[in-house]
């Protein structure tokens, strides 16, 4: 099994060309919100963390936003306890996969938290900034303080390009990002 690890900004449109790739994708983002509507263990471990902030099942991203938005400590305590839990299903979902020729890693902070391997393919997902911040700026609940906050903990973009493998530029149309994914799938194969 070939790992490919998906790279880029926020918003670059990294789950996006993940699904195009037409392999099992690992999305930790829908993980992470899985595990905020379901898991009763992650909220009570939270509660306790935070109970300024959690105190109802399911835990609702306004909540979480909240937490964050009020100091840095919590973003980290926060941290702490979601992501020891998306690794765990990270690995099921490996080992489920074992027998696939690839699957593709959507995970934001692969590089910050050392989940990728020395031999994963990594592609950087490359867009114009201003695109990027207009896209976001759309989504309903956007917050301009708590994508500041997201940036801080992320390795500089210029980083990860270059520890990247191939670099796919995003023009947010399936025609350009299909062909960038063949010509990367032909090269890897």
């Amino acid at each position: 099994m070939i790992r490919i690890g998906i790279l880029g900004d926020i918003g670059s449109g990294k789950s996006y060309v993940s699904k195009i790739f037409g392999y099992p994708v690992f999305n930790a983002d829908e993980e992470v919100a899985k595990l905020y509507k379901k898991d009763k263990k992650i909220f009570l471990k939270l509660k306790k963390k935070l109970p300024k902030f959690i105190d109802k099942f399911p835990i609702k991203k306004k909540e979480i936003s909240k937490a964050i938005l009020s100091n840095k400590v919590n973003l980290k305590e926060i941290i702490k306890i979601i992501h020891f839990e998306v690794r765990k299903k990270m690995n099921i979902f490996l080992r489920k996969n074992k027998n696939k020729k690839f699957v593709i890693l959507d995970i934001p902070l692969l590089l910050e938290n050392k989940i990728n391997k020395k031999d994963d393919i990594l592609i950087f997902i490359e867009t114009k900034k201003l695109d990027v911040f207009q896209k976001l700026k759309k989504r309903k609940n956007f917050n301009k303080n708590l994508f500041n906050k997201f940036k801080k903990i992320q390795l500089p973009l210029d980083y990860k390009k270059r520890k990247s493998h191939f670099i796919i530029k995003n023009d947010f149309t399936e025609k350009t990002v299909k062909k960038y994914v063949k010509n990367i799938l032909r090269k890897i194969k």
